[in-house]
């Protein structure tokens, strides 16, 4: 917050540098690729989850596009344009690792999946997604933005073809700083959904002369706010300080508080899979409760039958046992 409120003050008294903001862009791409474990080569500067999911989309060759059907729409709508999209159905309310498995066959191009389902707070197997994938000479897409920063990624493990996080959620970025992160033999087959002066990367020009894309995956960078990537810097020099094993195991922890202490007063949580630091709980009157949680001081999410509580290693466990004193009542 420090960050972008010297820069708005200097915004705002004609004082700024704008080329110097500009830059902001490619520090964030390293610290973002140190963070996964990347060359920033690799690693293309967007706007949010659906223009990196688009993106590839639109640079991956025609064909069958297997997803979660409860998968969050940022990552589902944007396959719909150009391929069949297989849309795997939930079963008991919640998505199936088995089921996604079983919908692969030798049809299908490519895999799209969030690690952590943020409707029931499940943590997909991306290991046994990613042999299944192999199994059939599928790609895979995975969406970080519900996990990454909460929860460590074992990137030699997953292999993924495609890996995307909007930068808002866990690693507590500004909303507008998302990356795309691509396979380095891939990187020559993305296409820039909107080509601008980003696309022919550094040294870069501003009028006429032909269009000759970056080598790198700088070649589908969106035009920059800002803003957005000079705080993402701030944020992503905060999580690289922390030890991202020792943050999961904190999240995972109160996660595991809160869900016992919701079956202790009779609720019952959502996710029968894998632990995530998100916690789904079905309640009746989900509106109601989250706002008796907000007059608390309780930030939770309602959705229909069910309110949804996250948790990152600035909580405690008196969060927790605040949430239950409310929910008791």
């Amino acid at each position: 917050m420090d960050t972008l409120r010297d820069a708005l003050d200097d915004w705002s008294s004609g004082g700024f540098g704008w080329l110097e903001w500009d830059g902001a862009v490619a520090e964030a791409r390293t610290l973002f690729a140190r963070f996964i474990g990347v060359n920033p080569t690799t690693v293309s500067a967007v706007g949010s989850l659906g223009e990196a999911a688009a993106t590839v989309a639109a640079s991956i060759p025609r064909g069958r596009v297997v997803v979660p059907a409860q998968e969050f729409r940022s990552n589902l709508f944007p396959w719909t344009a150009g391929h069949e999209v297989v849309a795997v159905p939930p079963r008991h309310g919640s998505t199936r690792l088995e089921d996604l498995i079983d919908a692969l066959d030798e049809n299908t191009a490519l895999l799209a999946v969030s690690e952590v389902t943020s409707r029931e707070g499940q943590r997909l197997d991306l290991s046994a997604l990613r042999t299944a994938t192999d199994r059939v000479g599928a790609r895979l897409f995975v969406n970080l933005t519900q996990s990454l920063g909460a929860l460590s990624f074992d990137l030699a493990a997953v292999r993924p073809d495609y890996l995307a996080v909007h930068g808002y959620k866990w690693l507590l970025c500004p909303r507008g700083a998302a990356w795309l992160v691509t396979r380095p033999d891939l990187v020559g087959e993305l296409r820039p959904l909107a080509p601008g002066w980003k696309s022919t990367g550094p040294p870069y020009g501003y009028f006429a002369g032909p269009m000759r894309l970056a080598t790198d995956a700088s070649r589908c960078d969106a035009s920059p706010a800002w803003l957005s990537w000079m705080g993402a810097c701030a944020a992503l020099r905060l999580m690289l300080s922390l030890d991202a094993r020792i943050v999961e195991r904190h999240c995972l922890a109160l996660a595991t508080r809160l869900i016992e202490r919701a079956r202790e007063i009779g609720l019952r949580p959502l996710n029968d899979g894998g632990l995530s630091q998100i916690v789904v709980l079905r309640v009746e009157e989900a509106d109601t409760i989250a706002a008796r949680l907000r007059h608390g001081g309780i930030r939770a999410t309602a959705l229909g039958d069910r309110v949804r509580f996250g948790f990152h290693y600035f909580n405690n466990r008196e969060d927790v046992d605040a949430v239950v004193r409310v929910l008791s009542k």
